[in-house]
């Protein structure tokens, strides 16, 4: 009845999945990154939590994603022996 289409959509993947993990994002997110790689990390908080994460982001005039890497830059040093 229905064929599947052979033409790539939006969701492909790509060929050569070691090399798009690795690519470097079109732009950067921040001029001031040391690294032009960045890894998503997912958690999970309350609903009360991320509340108030959005609104201190908001007064602050900051996405949320820039204040959380500021803190966890702040919490999480690199350590001047270790490999950033």
């Amino acid at each position: 009845m229905t064929e599947r289409s052979t033409r790539r959509g939006f969701a492909s993947r790509p060929g050569d999945a070691e090399s798009w993990i690795k690519a470097p994002e079109a732009h950067a997110r921040r001029a001031d990154d040391a690294s032009a790689f960045t890894a998503r990390l997912t958690i999970d908080v309350a609903p009360a939590l991320r509340g108030r994460i959005k609104i201190a982001a908001f007064r602050r005039g900051v996405t949320v994603a820039d204040m959380l890497r500021e803190l966890l830059s702040r919490e999480f040093p690199v350590d001047p022996g270790e490999p950033s």
